[in-house]
């Protein structure tokens, strides 16, 4: 099957993230924000080298976990222009159907927070300073 047929199926399902290495389904989760992409990037698999990445929403920090997750391409309905400068920077081959120039908080009054603490990182720094956070709200800190 062709990407872009994949692509519109992605979109009319209930999943938020798709990681496929060439034409074999790697990953798939209905979770939503960065959750589904860190728990793929946490996983043991082997090396993979065409991934592609189907996701509902691309901001800059779903870029950058893109990048340390080896992607090579990236089809997603909504972007961040801070996702297409982290993907351009990266030369990773990007889809993306519209593009606004922040990610915003669910309350629609404010940038995401994960969008914000991605500024000025780069992949690794974001992947820890993501993890901390995370674990951080988890536990209730």
């Amino acid at each position: 099957m062709d990407e872009v047929s994949l692509f519109n199926q992605f979109l009319v399902s209930n999943n938020t993230l798709w990681v496929y290495n060439g034409d074999r389904l790697l990953f798939t989760s209905s979770r939503r924000g960065l959750q589904p992409l860190l728990e793929y990037i946490n996983k043991p698999v082997p090396f993979q080298d065409e991934i592609k990445i189907f996701d509902k929403i691309i901001g800059n920090a779903a870029a950058l976990l893109a990048v340390k997750a080896g992607c090579k391409k990236i089809y997603s309905p909504l972007g961040s222009e801070l996702a297409i400068k982290t993907l351009c920077y990266y030369n990773i081959q990007h889809h993306i159907d519209s593009i606004t120039p922040y990610i915003q908080n669910h309350e629609r009054e404010d940038m995401c927070p994960m969008e914000k603490l991605s500024i000025n990182k780069d992949p690794e720094e974001f992947y820890e300073a993501a993890r901390l956070l995370l674990r951080h709200t988890a536990e209730g800190v």
